[in-house]
Parts: structure tokens; sequence; C-alpha cells
């Protein structure tokens, strides 16, 4: 016996040009949905995960430091102002604050760095507790410094990459002519973290001849009130603070007037894909009249003729969600390259992340709107007269 599935297929199958241009508005239409909708999870969830990957949620610094800094030092300028260690000691007493950890940035010229020459940065930990502050980070060779005193540095893997050393090989702190022996070489983070130079704070210090920071990292307690500590933050004179949660929400907030716009793309993509559906249904329905005229003067009655045609729209949405979605994933590489070429900032990590609960999400929206679409065509098809149908009337 042939089931109303064979007979509504190969209804579809008689026009196989517009049955063809239906599915492709389908097909582009779950494409760009399931991939926005990727968009919006991945993007989300790497921006988290690059924030939770700084070890620290806010930053203290003096100002214009270190923002400001390399223009400042190409032009001939001061090049980076300091801050005291003891305002580290001082922030680390208040209760909101779990950790801290003070960071200097040293930037020197480097004439033998690309073309002219370039700016290299080192960055001085604490051995105490940056490593414990960033638990995450993992070596593709070595270790951390010996102590905190040591002439000794870790490479980020692009650094080291870039400059291509190894454990045990010496590196030359450019304009100061003081050798660092490579013990680790970090793997890849997908952060900044992947082109800095590491040192030990006292070592750089005495490098640098000074005895302060440039930078405090503060990791705040899970449930502390990360808005009261900012706010006594800002009360430092001479500092300016920088919060990685209001900067996450100023991002979203930009990528979130981006993703409307696309929402939008995608919402005319999929009602124009609908109208094409109600189209190719509607006027399979009135090519075949007569033939439904027949069915129901053979006893079919007008709830087997709305499934029958129901049917082919469920067919037509199914395949092309499928495909689309099927397309999305295959395409999702390509996907992630032209979103980071057109945002203003993209994190590290997968950008369009398309899993199998989002992709049946998906299907589930193609096939409902799609199934709605066709309410109509089948509701007029379940109209027929037999024998209007046969006189060839109405």
């Amino acid at each position: 016996m042939i089931s109303k599935f064979q007979i509504a297929h190969k209804n579809l199958l008689r026009k196989k040009a517009r049955t063809l241009l239906t599915l492709v508005g389908i097909i582009l239409s779950s494409w760009v949905l399931v991939s926005l909708l990727g968009f919006n999870r991945g993007y989300e969830k790497a921006l988290n995960r690059d924030i939770d990957n700084m070890g620290y949620q806010v930053m203290v610094m003096a100002k214009g430091c270190p923002y400001e800094a390399a223009t400042m030092m190409l032009q001939g300028g001061a090049g980076l102002r300091y801050i005291e260690e003891n305002v580290a000691k001082s922030i680390e007493t208040r209760p909101e604050v779990d950790k801290v950890t003070p960071i200097l940035m040293q930037a020197f010229f480097d004439p033998n760095k690309g073309d002219g020459g370039g700016i290299a940065g080192y960055f001085g930990v604490d051995l105490a507790t940056f490593p414990a502050m960033k638990p995450f980070l993992r070596f593709h060779k070595g270790g951390w410094f010996q102590d905190a005193t040591a002439a000794e540095a870790v490479m980020g893997y692009e650094a080291a990459e870039l400059e291509q050393r190894d454990v045990g090989d010496l590196i030359l702190v450019p304009e100061k002519n003081v050798q660092l022996k490579v013990v680790g070489i970090l793997e890849r983070t997908g952060t900044q973290d992947d082109g800095t130079i590491f040192v030990p704070l006292r070592t750089l210090q005495k490098i640098s001849a000074l005895d302060k920071i440039t930078t405090i990292g503060i990791k705040v307690k899970k449930d502390a009130d990360i808005t009261k500590l900012e706010a006594a933050l800002y009360q430092l004179p001479d500092m300016q603070v920088v919060s990685f949660s209001q900067v996450k929400q100023t991002i979203l907030k930009l990528i979130a007037t981006a993703r409307v716009m696309v929402l939008s793309i995608a919402v005319i993509a999929l009602l124009i894909a609908m109208v094409g559906v109600v189209n190719t249904v509607l006027m399979s329905v009135l090519e075949r009249k007569h033939e439904i005229g027949i069915l129901k003067t053979m006893g079919a009655m007008p709830g087997d003729i709305f499934r029958l045609v129901w049917t082919e729209t469920l067919i037509l949405c199914a395949c092309g969600g499928l495909a689309g979605i099927g397309l999305a994933l295959g395409f999702a590489r390509l996907s992630d390259l032209l979103v980071r070429r057109v945002l203003p900032y993209a994190p590290g990590g997968e950008l369009v992340a398309i899993d199998v609960r989002l992709a049946l999400l998906t299907l589930l929206i193609i096939v409902a709107v799609g199934l709605l679409s066709g309410m109509y065509p089948a509701w007029k098809a379940g109209r027929i007269r037999p024998l209007d149908s046969i006189r060839g009337e109405g």
C-alpha cells in the first residue's frame, strides 16, 4: 500500500524546477538561522573564556598605562607610568578581594624585530601569585622560573615561534644587554599570553633599574560585590580601573546591535522561503484539483486531503532544513573567519558553535514555520468539492 509520504513525494517531483527553487530558499534561510544562533552561543562562550583566562576580573594601573605606552615610546615620549607596590598590598586587604598579582610591563626597542625594528614586550610577574591566578596555563615545554630573582624567561607559544627559541636557549633583552635563559614555553591559548615573554618581577625590576610596577591584577571573591570594589578603586588618586565585566558588557552590547540586524535578515529570508513554500504547495493543489476531486468521490475525507497536502509541506521544510544545517556545519570554519574579519573584537576559540541541540532547534523552527505556512494550501485542498473539480470550476 502506498503511503501518503510516497504520494506527497511524487507530487513534489512533478514540478522539479519549482520544488528545487523552493528548497533553495529554505536551505539558505535555515543556514543563516543556525549560523546566527551558533554565533550567538559561540561568541559569548568564547568571550567568557577569554575573560576567565585573564585570571583576574579587575585591573588597576596608572592613568595612561598601558594603552598609550607603545605610541608614546615610538614618538619619543616618556613611556610607561608606574605605581608603588604598596598600592597592591593595600588593595589586597579589601574584603571583596581574593588575590592580587603585581605586574611590571616593559617595552624595549628591538632593532632586529621586523623591518626597521620593533617593540619587544616583557611582563615581570610575581612567581608566588601569577601562576596560581592562571592555573589554566599549560606548558608546551619546560616550566616556571626556579626562583623570584632568576635570570630566566617563559615565552608564550607565538613569541617562541616568532623568535625561534626553545627551552635552554638564551634571549637578549634589547637595549639592556642582559641575557635570559628560556626555561618554559607555554601552549597556545588564543589570548594575548601567546605573544608575551614572562620574566620574574624582581629580575625585570633590576634590569629596568626601578622598584615599581605598572599594573595590579585583582581576582574578586566569588560572591563579592564587584561594583562596590570598583567604586572604592576609583577613589585611588591618579589611577584608572579596567573592569572586565564592564568590558564584556560593552562588547556584548555592540555585538547585540549587529546580531539584531543579522537576525532581521534571517527572519526576512525565512519569510521569503515560507512564501515560496505557500506558492509551491498552493500551485500544486490548483494543478491537481481534478485528481483531488476524484479522490473525494472515492471516499477521501477533507481531513485526508489536508494531511496529504500538509505532508508535502513537511517534506519540503524537513529536507530544506536538514540541508541548510548540513551546509552551516560544513562551512562553520569559513563563517568563523568571516566573522573575525568584520568584528571590532573577536575572542579566541570557536565563534560559531553549532551542536546537535542547536541543529535540532533550528530544524524544529523551520518545520514549525513551514507547517504553519502550509495550512492555507492544505485547507484550500480540503475544501475542494468533487463535482466542481470534475466540471473544472472554482
